[in-house]
């Protein structure tokens, strides 16, 4: 199912990460774990992202979102989202 994630990380937590290096080796992990259609950036109530991808199944939430509680003390919310093909499959359904 495609998932969209959005990470707030807090902002202290983020910012040792950040001076510390390891930002980028944790992003770099996420991406090669999740492979995101769709990945944005923004400073949305601080350092945030927005992750877009295939979630096989819900059991994969603890691994999913672990390491951003952890190395982020981020808030992790997941919504199941759908692209265009998605919603025409879904309305054609409805005849």
């Amino acid at each position: 199912m495609r998932m969209m994630m959005k990470a707030r990380m807090d902002t202290q937590m983020s910012n040792q990460a950040t001076k510390g290096g390891a930002m980028p080796d944790s992003l770099k992990s996420a991406m090669e774990r999740l492979k995101p259609e769709a990945a944005y950036f923004t400073p949305e109530g601080g350092r945030s992202m927005i992750l877009v991808f295939d979630m096989q199944d819900s059991s994969q939430l603890p691994s999913i979102a672990d390491p951003f509680f952890q190395e982020m003390g981020a808030e992790v919310t997941f919504e199941p989202v759908m692209n265009l093909d998605d919603l025409q499959r879904g309305l054609a359904a409805l005849k």
